[in-house]
């Protein structure tokens, strides 16, 4: 059964900003929000939408 876990406006603001700030050091966007997304406990597809 999937669990559907909310974040809080501040924290998927921050993680936006994340992705655009450090995705030139990734070889894609994918693979910076692949990594962004570890990070702050989410996954990748989640941080994409």
């Amino acid at each position: 059964m999937n669990k559907s876990v909310k974040y809080s406006p501040e924290v998927r603001e921050r993680a936006v900003r994340l992705v655009f700030e450090h995705q030139g050091e990734y070889e894609s966007q994918w693979a910076a929000i692949g990594s962004i997304a570890g990070k702050i406990g989410c996954t990748p597809e989640t941080l994409r939408k």
